[in-house]
């Protein structure tokens, strides 16, 4: 994680949007479970957590109870 100011819910959401953007996560693609998002990223489950309600908030995944959370096609910047 990059040592800028700020929340570093915002900084993972912001690297796994980058991500989507540039096409490294495609449409469909589901994202790690918070365990694992915590340990790819470096960070706790429950800030793992707010990085993917960040990402929903952005309109970027869905979560599908029981399914998992599946990146959507971004809007327009």
């Amino acid at each position: 994680m990059s040592d800028s100011i700020g929340y570093v819910y915002v900084q993972v959401a912001d690297q796994v949007e980058a991500d989507i953007r540039a096409g490294r996560l495609s449409v469909g693609a589901r994202l790690p479970n918070e365990r694992d998002m915590g340990t790819q990223y470096g960070v706790a489950a429950g800030t793992a957590r707010r990085a993917v309600q960040e990402l929903r908030d952005r309109g970027l995944v869905v979560t599908l109870p029981n399914k998992g959370t599946f990146v959507v096609t971004p809007p327009k910047k």
